[in-house]
């Protein structure tokens, strides 16, 4: 059934929560956990302050960053896609016959998600 707008895993909700009301769309929703983009930018700023005294250290310091960033990043959009696919692929499966307006207007809002996410994506 549909969530009633709350998230789990504290901010965790890669791009909302997978429902279709107007306060969980995913244009408004984090890409990921405060707590990570917190830890991702002090650990980059670590990086530059120390450049200075050790370059290479802090070079290999912001690497470990854009690595843990980017697995992150993959992640939620991976479970995004996984959320996405639940709602409209669960729903449709009344045998193959008729598509109801119940079913069309989810298709267009699964379809309308899968959109937003992808343009968000093309121009991250």
């Amino acid at each position: 059934s549909a969530g009633t707008g709350s998230h789990h895993e504290g901010d965790r909700a890669p791009f909302g929560t997978g429902t279709h009301h107007d306060g969980d769309r995913s244009s408004g929703a984090r890409l990921l956990r405060l707590d990570d983009t917190d830890k991702l930018t002090a650990q980059l700023q670590h990086a530059v302050a120390g450049f200075v005294d050790a370059p290479r250290d802090a070079v290999q310091e912001a690497d470990r960053a854009l690595q843990e960033l980017t697995e992150r990043f993959t992640e939620a959009v991976t479970e995004r896609r996984r959320t996405l696919r639940r709602s409209w692929q669960d729903n449709g499966t009344d045998e193959g016959k008729t598509t109801s307006a119940t079913d069309t207007e989810q298709l267009r809002l699964a379809l309308r998600d899968y959109r937003e996410l992808a343009e968000r994506l093309l121009h991250a």
